[in-house]
């Protein structure tokens, strides 16, 4: 089994993935949207990573939105490698803007406290899971996370592409039931990670509830043993499904850094 991570591959999950949850994490979390109202003004911080991904995230009326391949940004934040990027997600060291630098501030009062409150949520203390609301807000988070990061090293990983070579156009479907339903989209051995139900999916993942997702997630359950007894079921091309959830291996390599 290939364990070792690759620094290019990790920065598309840490921009994509990762920073891709502040979006979710200020909908659903209210202490997220007090942080944005204590600078309500439109602004952009936009992340240039040399040989590695580009995005900007947008902080607009309330919420975040993450557009990707874009670098025009209010705040641009440019790095000369992707190990230089992904030391700075770690928080070993400081990004350094190019522009926007009459707007530094909110870099230190309203980003920099958003993404240390996605931390406390993707990297949670057992305190923290013993409220039960904490745990559910916890584990989608953790769980769209995981399932943007497949799409990208699906593209970006070399394990990830092999699997990737093996999956034919289509969307697989990964679902809770009753809770939330996202989709990866495959076209031409690509994967796009889309945060909706997929309309007429090839192939499907489904969770019986979110304690079947969180404790998948946290490795306290096997796959295999959550299929034999029901808690998760598969339906339509199960080799789709078997090539994601080796994807969704390397994922845990890379998140568990």
């Amino acid at each position: 089994m290939l364990t070792e991570t690759d620094p290019r591959a990790a920065s598309f999950v840490n921009l994509h993935a990762v920073l891709g949850a502040l979006p979710e994490l200020c909908a659903r979390v209210p202490a997220a949207r007090e942080i944005l109202a204590t600078d309500p003004r439109s602004t952009s911080v936009g992340f240039a990573v040399r040989g590695g991904p580009h995005a900007t995230l947008v902080f607009a009326d309330g919420g975040v939105t993450l557009v990707p391949d874009r670098t025009a940004a209010t705040i641009r934040l440019p790095f000369r490698s992707p190990a230089a990027f992904n030391r700075v997600i770690d928080g070993t060291a400081q990004p350094v803007p190019v522009t926007g630098l009459h707007r530094v501030r909110f870099l230190l009062t309203v980003f920099a406290p958003l993404t240390a409150l996605l931390a406390t949520y993707l990297k949670p203390t057992a305190e923290d899971l013993a409220d039960p609301q904490f745990r559910e807000t916890s584990t989608i988070l953790t769980l769209h996370v995981a399932v943007a990061a497949i799409a990208q090293l699906a593209n970006e990983d070399r394990s990830g592409r092999f699997s990737a070579h093996l999956l034919p156009d289509g969307d697989v479907a990964l679902e809770v039931t009753g809770a939330l339903a996202y989709t990866l989209r495959v076209a031409d051995h690509r994967v796009t990670f889309l945060d909706s139900p997929s309309p007429h999916p090839r192939a499907a993942m489904t969770f019986a509830d979110l304690d079947v997702a969180g404790r998948l997630l946290a490795g306290e359950v096997s796959a295999m043993a959550c299929i034999c007894d029901g808690r998760i079921a598969m339906r339509g091309m199960v080799s789709m499904v078997d090539n994601v959830n080796r994807i969704l291996d390397r994922v845990g390599q890379y998140l568990g850094e």
